[in-house]
């Protein structure tokens, strides 16, 4: 567990939130590999869709393997992360 990130929650978008310190990486989507990891994730059940039916911004890797969609920006994540918003 990280100890520079708090137990904080994370708003990722349209009231859907994260624990900060689960969060390994927030990548783009537009690559080829990011989209072969968004169906791998699928077919091993560990994907979750937190778009609520918008257009896939980022994907969000968690420590326990989980891929999670978010149709918030990169960008505006890592403020989130690490600026302090939520």
């Amino acid at each position: 567990m990280s100890d520079r990130i708090p137990h904080t929650l994370v708003n990722i978008g349209y009231g859907n939130m994260v624990m900060a310190a689960k969060v390994v990486a927030v990548l783009s989507p537009e690559s080829a590999p990011m989209r072969r990891l968004k169906e791998e994730a699928k077919e091993r059940k560990m994907l979750l869709d937190a778009t609520q039916g918008r257009k896939t911004r980022s994907i969000i890797i968690t420590d326990s393997d989980h891929v999670i969609l978010s149709a918030v920006q990169v960008e505006t994540l890592t403020q989130r992360f690490f600026g302090g918003e939520g």
